[in-house]
């Protein structure tokens, strides 16, 4: 089974061959984070390409800048860009697991407060904390601190 890494690279190539300009861009904007977060990591903690969690990481992060563009975009009435920033995100979420529906990261959400004894909005780290583990990747996080903020009223 190939890497992550060799899978976006495979894409990249299949995205030049056929044409598709947006895919090939997004995709090589990818690998460029890939390889930078691989230089950034040189003096201090190591940064493996072949570990499918670390470049998971670094593609969270760019569909994280894709949701915050979009929402931006959208603010300044900007649609056309917020579409584009919203396409780079589709590409960007082929190569991350799939996302949690609302009922079951709701599901996740009042088990971790249980889980954690939180009763006031004073409680949230903790919830967090228990939480973010069992999301990561798989929900943004900023729906998951609403859904916790709202279940801890």
């Amino acid at each position: 089974m190939a890497t992550l890494n060799e899978q976006i690279t495979e894409g990249w190539k299949a995205a030049m061959r056929s044409g598709d300009a947006l895919r090939k861009e997004t995709l090589s904007g990818l690998r460029a984070a890939i390889k930078r977060a691989e230089i950034d990591a040189r003096g201090s903690v190591a940064f493996d390409a072949g570990d499918d969690a670390q470049v998971q990481a670094v593609i969270e992060r760019e569909a994280k800048k894709r949701r915050d563009a979009i929402e931006e975009y959208q603010k300044a009435g900007r649609e056309d860009r917020a579409q584009a920033e919203s396409a780079e995100l589709k590409v960007l979420q082929e190569f991350l697991p799939a996302q949690l529906e609302e009922a079951e990261l709701r599901q996740l959400v009042a088990a971790a407060v249980s889980e954690s004894g939180a009763t006031s909005a004073k409680d949230m780290g903790a919830v967090m904390k228990a939480l973010m583990p069992k999301t990561a990747g798989r929900a943004d996080g900023k729906q998951v601190s609403a859904l916790v903020r709202e279940a801890l009223g």
